[in-house]
């Protein structure tokens, strides 16, 4: 773990879920985060969706290629997890890149038996999952641009990258389940359709601090057993 500064006007302690650092994977003060070093251009895309080789490369999937067809195409994920299922719509008109990638890996069971490992419960109200090793610092092997900041804000039932600064997504993401502030720096691209009960659940089972006040592991495991996709 190291010291983050989450765009909200924070500083704490955490794990690269929240503010995903692909090269340190510490969370950001604003956000999740991932940790994911950029290195060769692998995917180029139109309207600049490219997937940039990055490590860590952890449960390693390949790198997109983007399928502007494909990633037009409307779509809700549902979480299935050990506290309920969690399911959003993708917003794959103002994300493109982002749900192009989401989809890409949730295809290849990159979710599958992962766990989200942070939770934080002052002031920020998020829930952060996607990294395979549950330690915060964990990328799929490439990174790609942030997209749909502008104007972006974070009421209840958003789902957000986790990030290390600008353009550093990779497989982390937060779902917020609270009204939380956040400087736009994270990109939205998906709305909870159902399942905001379970967050609040897991919210109200609390964290062990670990990272400081009302923010760490959560009290409630939260084992995603798997993602499944469906057409809107």
């Amino acid at each position: 773990m190291k010291r983050t500064t989450w765009s909200a006007g924070l500083t704490v302690l955490a794990m690269v879920s929240l503010a995903l650092s692909t090269t340190t994977g510490t969370a950001s003060a604003a956000g999740p985060g991932a940790g994911t070093t950029a290195g060769n251009t692998a995917g180029t895309a139109a309207a600049g969706c490219t997937y940039t080789a990055a490590v860590p490369a952890d449960n390693f999937k390949g790198i997109p290629v983007f399928d502007a067809e494909k990633a037009a195409k409307p779509y809700s994920a549902t979480l299935r997890t050990s506290q309920g299922a969690i399911t959003f719509r993708a917003l794959t008109d103002k994300a493109p890149c982002t749900t192009y990638s989401f989809r890409f890996l949730a295809e290849r069971d990159y979710f599958d038996r992962t766990h989200c490992h942070r939770l934080t419960t002052q002031r920020l109200y998020v829930l952060q999952c996607g990294d395979p090793t549950g330690t915060g610092s964990g990328g799929p092997g490439y990174s790609f641009p942030d997209e749909n900041l502008e104007g972006a804000t974070y009421p209840a039932g958003t789902v957000a990258m986790a990030n290390a600064g600008p353009n550093t997504n990779g497989s982390q993401f937060f779902i917020v389940w609270k009204d939380t502030k956040l400087s736009p720096a994270y990109t939205p691209f998906g709305r909870v359709t159902s399942g905001l009960d379970v967050l609040e659940k897991i919210a109200a089972g609390g964290e062990d601090d670990q990272n400081g006040p009302g923010d760490g592991f959560p009290t409630l495991p939260v084992d995603i057993r798997d993602v499944k996709l469906s057409k809107r």
